[in-house]
């Protein structure tokens, strides 16, 4: 009897997990093929020969990121509170509708705003995702879980590169086209299989308001970094977008010490294990950002590759990350977090390293950039599911929605970041002749792949958190 009722379990586990991995893995696929895709976009809408510039164009990036940054904590926080099955599948439909706007876009403006109306459907399934599988799965499996959820976005840049390569053969639209069948299938699957874990109608309303303070100081700070290499440092419109992004941080921080249900609830981060791998993870995302654009840019408009000879150049890197991810969860239980998040956080930053000494104009692929493309995949396969779990997990299994849409939101700000760091350094046109910008900006991503390696060895190792424990509960709304 005992065999007979956990098989039907067993399957149903199997099901949501199928469903769950889908939507997340399209959500993440998404990254790596408009990366792959962006100089072709910037092709799509010249006009009379000029090609919109890079501090115009990042917004197809940042306009996303930005958005998930404020929106992961309040869809985590409304799942809480309406139901994670409700929430999840309404990002799956914002999500799926969102991309077809894309791929219809007319010219660029229209594209940046389906942008952000996507990133509103995926920050509704990303921390929604991981709560419907905690739901289904033991406590002594939820770590295995953690791990795996976070190394769907591996899976996801493993077949990223090369697909966003291949689609862009017949357009690029088509990288959005692709979102659309999944869509409809998560969709339909979803409806018949997810679990219905009890919402907390108590849960307080998620803070509206703090949500656009972090947008704005979000905006204001990538906005600055990227146009500041068209209006000048010292202009008055980069100052006052900087003096902004200062102040809107600071109203958010003060209304997150205050607020009821606040954004980011701040005591997470007296977690020990979670703030320090936050932290870590945030410093390592601003060098994976920094990488991965640099290295579409670099191929595309230095090497003048194809879109597919790019997504083939870059997709050793991302082809390891799975593989290392699954291998390394053996060493985590047996050695903890800090060992391999810092030696992957280290690799990583050699990896750039490697990038700013030997790569040149010449087109050298083997000897220059396949070690550094071998080093970091290496590097984000042992460094950014370790991180990603040990923050998750050393929290309240309550608290398994609001942790993962923060360590995420951290992660999209960084992202954001990253790439706005990156095109303050090499400029709103590259070639050939910009070999010394991009070597400054790999050098800057080698500094904070080697900052994120002294904040990960002070990580400390993950255990099981009681269900009562760690964190204040005035603070969880529980």
């Amino acid at each position: 009897m005992a065999v007979g009722e956990s098989n039907p379990e067993a399957t149903g586990r199997r099901l949501v997990l199928i469903v769950v991995v889908a939507a997340v893995f399209m959500a993440n696929l998404d990254l790596w093929i408009v990366n792959v895709a962006l100089p072709t976009i910037s092709a799509g809408f010249s006009s009379g020969g000029h090609a919109p510039r890079l501090s115009s164009l990042s917004w197809v990036l940042n306009g996303y990121a930005v958005g998930l940054a404020a929106l992961l904590v309040v869809s985590g926080r409304l799942g809480d509170r309406v139901g994670h099955r409700k929430v999840f599948l309404a990002g799956v439909l914002i999500f799926t509708v969102s991309s077809g706007l894309c791929a219809l876009a007319p010219n660029l403006p229209v594209l940046i705003a389906a942008r952000v109306l996507q990133s509103v459907g995926a920050a509704a399934q990303l921390p929604t995702s991981l709560a419907l599988l905690m739901a289904v799965y033991p406590a002594e499996r939820r770590t295995m879980v953690a791990r795996g959820w976070s190394a769907v976005g591996a899976l996801a840049a493993t077949a990223g590169p090369v697909a966003g390569g291949l689609l862009v053969l017949i357009s690029w639209r088509w990288v959005f086209v692709v979102n659309l069948p999944i869509g409809l299938l998560v969709l339909v699957a979803g409806l018949r299989v997810l679990p219905h874990p009890p919402a907390r109608e108590r849960e307080p309303l998620p803070d509206l308001l703090g949500a656009a303070l972090v947008t704005v100081a979000v905006a204001s700070l990538t906005g600055a970094l990227v146009q500041a290499t068209v209006w000048g440092w010292s202009s008055a419109a980069t100052i006052g977008l900087l003096v902004l992004a200062v102040l809107a941080t600071v109203s958010f921080l003060r209304r997150c010490a205050v607020h009821p249900a606040p954004l980011f609830e701040l005591s997470l981060f007296s977690v020990r294990g979670f703030g320090l791998a936050n932290a870590a993870l945030f410093v390592f995302s601003v060098a994976f950002s920094i990488m991965l654009l640099s290295d579409v840019l670099w191929c595309q408009e230095v090497w003048h590759y194809s879109p597919l000879r790019t997504g083939f150049a870059m997709a050793p890197g991302p082809g390891l990350m799975p593989v290392v991810t699954l291998l390394s969860a053996r060493v985590v239980h047996r050695y903890g977090t800090a060992p391999v998040a810092t030696a992957g956080s280290a690799l990583f930053g050699v990896a750039m390293l490697w990038q700013a000494v030997f790569l040149n104009t010449g087109v050298s692929y083997a000897a220059d950039l396949l070690p550094s493309m071998v080093l970091g995949g290496i590097g984000v396969g042992l460094a950014l599911s370790t991180l990603i779990a040990a923050g998750v997990t050393s929290l309240p299994a309550q608290r398994s929605a609001t942790g993962s849409a923060v360590v995420n939101a951290g992660r999209q700000v960084a992202a954001a970041v990253g790439v706005a760091v990156l095109i303050s350094l090499v400029g709103v046109r590259v070639d050939a002749g910009s070999l010394g910008e991009f070597r400054a900006a790999w050098l800057v991503a080698a500094l904070f792949g080697l900052l994120a390696a002294g904040l990960s060895a002070a990580v400390p190792r993950p255990r099981a958190v009681p269900a009562t424990a760690g964190v204040p509960a005035a603070r969880t709304g529980t």
